[in-house]
């Protein structure tokens, strides 16, 4: 933690606030709890944005051990249908997050030291929702970096097509037109492996 805001928060009295920051295409989005305006290392975080409206809700952080990456939701009250459009937009997705609570200098309006970072993922899934009170919102659903972890690499091919799909212009498979052999790329066969030669594949300027 910062030492300027651990040294705020053990004091008899302090101002907390939560902000929220997201990365959109073409615009940040900077927005705190409640109606104040906080300048955050340079840059003015607001309760209501003039664009996309303010925070309805954000959903509890836990933390806890399991086979899912951790995400959070966070709601958000839109001004109007076109900035709901805008937010709802499937571009939205994989923009950057971040979730921040720190102390704040209620005279001078100045974010004491640098706020904790709580939260940092990647908007997933936005929905747009009525809330209770037939307000218009739209939900974003925020899931952790780490949860690129958890794609499936399926189609992976040991074959010149594929491999210049990711690295074009590497020419290290130009020859390889199929093998029956295990292929162990970054790290050592198993002890005892018996592997088969293929006079399929050749390295490049290799001699058959």
């Amino acid at each position: 933690m910062d030492p300027a805001l651990k040294n705020a928060l053990a004091q008899p009295s302090v101002m907390l606030f939560g902000a929220l920051k997201i990365v959109l295409p073409g615009y940040t989005l900077r927005l705190v709890d409640g109606s104040s305006t906080i300048i955050i290392a340079g840059e003015t975080y607001v309760g209501i944005d003039p664009n996309f409206g303010t925070i309805s809700s954000i959903s509890e952080l836990t933390e806890e051990i399991g086979d899912s990456a951790p995400e959070i939701t966070v709601t958000l009250f839109p001004p109007d249908i076109s900035a709901a459009a805008v937010l709802s937009n499937p571009t939205m997705q994989g923009c950057v997050a971040t979730l921040m609570a720190g102390a704040v200098d209620p005279i001078s309006g100045i974010a004491i030291g640098a706020p904790e970072v709580l939260f940092m993922g990647e908007i997933d899934v936005p929905t747009i929702g009525i809330d209770a009170s037939g307000a218009r919102t739209v939900e974003y659903t925020i899931v952790s970096v780490f949860e690129r972890m958890f794609e499936v690499e399926e189609g992976q091919r040991a074959s010149n097509g594929w491999h210049q799909s990711i690295r074009p212009g590497e020419l290290g498979l130009t020859h390889m037109t199929g093998t029956d052999v295990n292929l162990y790329w970054g790290v050592k066969p198993p002890q005892g492996s018996n592997q088969r030669s293929s006079s399929a594949w050749r390295a490049p300027g290799q001699a058959w």
